[in-house]
Formats: structure tokens, C-alpha cells, sequence
């Protein structure tokens, strides 16, 4: 008889797309239950010339308040932390939120690589990735930081995503990611109840 992985304590939750990756957000972000007990940020790819609505247009989607980050802004659970535009966001010690101006990653400040890496300095094996649809291979180095960390990671299906590339580079970085439809990705986060993380719901699959 197999026995089931035990759970897992997680402390965060973070989040990276690009092209597509809005109505990915749409759909995972109201998923998180308002006793999940872990703190979200994300960074999505968007114009660095303009001022960004994107906590704006998911804030009356979601259970959870979704705000744009703030420089030294203390981390709090059960709060969406949306990164600003022309900024990185990093996790520093506290936890707490940074911003800073340094040079572009991959085309793009924000980087998923940049929040992801320090994450997964700060909460090492507590940390869940998860990267969505996307253009360019950013993310994967930061997916596969927290997979060396200890912690989930998981991957939406290439072939549903609008934009394939960001997705399969990241399961060409971490072959241990679970790989899964957005609806799946909905449904075990949706699972996490006091930073409790239900390891029945993590089933790896390979892509084609």
C-alpha cells in the first residue's frame, strides 16, 4: 500500500507570466480562500511606459485584497502583492517587499527570475512557483532556484497557454514541475488552507 505524501507548510506563494498570462491571473488568482494563510506576489510583464490596472482589474475578482507593492512595505498573509510597472520586486528579509531600478532581466523589470530567486532566498523549502503563459524564458532560472530550495513548483500546460515559450522553458528548467491546466492550478490552490499546501493535489505530469 502507498502512503501519501504529507502535507506541506508553505509561506508564499509567487506568480510570473507574460503575453497571456492576465486571463491566467483571472483565473487562478480567485482562487485563493481568505483563510489560505500564505502571501502572494506576482509579476506580470507589462508596459514600463504607463501606469499599470492590474490590481485594479483583479482586486473584484479575488477573496484576497490585491494591491500594487510598495518599497519596504512589511509582507502580510492572505494579501496579493502585485508588482508595479518599471520596477523589480524582491522578498528581503523582515519578510518584507523591495523595489528596485537595476538593469533589465530577460527584456523586462519587473523579472520573474529577480522575485523568484529572492524568494526563494528568503523562504526557501515554504515557497510555491508557479509560472503561466509567456513569451521569453523568464522564470525559468527563478522556478528552478526554488525547486533547489526545497520548494513546489508548478507550470501551466503549454498547450492551453496563449504564448507557449515561457512555460516550456521553465519545464526544461525544473522537469520535477507539475504541469497542469489552468482549472487544475486553480483547484489546489484553492486548497490551501492555513499556509497548509495539500500534497495529494501535486501530480507532476510530463508535457508533450
Amino acid at each position: 500500500m502507498t502512503r501519501a505524501a504529507p502535507d506541506k507548510r508553505i509561506s508564499a506563494v509567487v506568480i510570473g507570466g507574460s503575453a497571456g498570462s492576465v486571463e491566467g491571473l483571472s483565473s487562478v488568482l480567485p482562487a485563493f480562500h481568505r483563510a489560505c494563510g500564505v502571501a502572494i506576489a506576482v509579476v506580470i510583464h507589462l508596459p514600463r511606459e504607463r501606469p499599470s490596472r492590474l490590481a485594479e482589474i483583479l482586486a473584484p475578482k479575488c477573496q484576497l485584497p490585491v494591491i500594487e507593492a510598495e518599497d519596504k512595505q512589511p509582507i502580510v498573509p492572505g494579501v496579493v502583492y502585485v508588482a508595479p510597472p518599471d520596477y523589480h520586486l524582491l522578498i528581503d528579509q523582515g519578510p518584507q517587499l523591495a523595489l528596485a531600478a537595476d538593469e533589465l532581466v530577460h527584456f523586462s523589470r519587473p523579472s520573474i527570475d529577480v522575485l523568484f530567486e529572492s524568494a526563494a532566498d528568503t523562504y526557501r523549502s515554504a515557497l510555491l512557483g508557479v509560472i503561466l503563459s509567456g513569451a521569453n524564458g523568464d522564470g525559468a532560472a527563478g522556478l528552478s532556484a526554488i525547486a533547489r530550495a526545497g520548494g513546489l513548483t508548478l507550470v501551466q500546460q503549454p498547450e492551453e497557454a496563449v504564448a507557449q515559450a515561457m512555460p516550456r522553458a521553465a519545464i526544461k528548467a525544473t522537469p520535477e514541475s507539475a504541469v497542469m491546466a489552468l482549472a487544475e492550478i486553480a483547484t489546489v490552490l484553492g486548497a490551501i488552507r492555513d499556509g497548509i499546501y495539500p500534497q495529494h493535489a501535486f501530480s507532476p505530469r510530463v508535457s508533450s
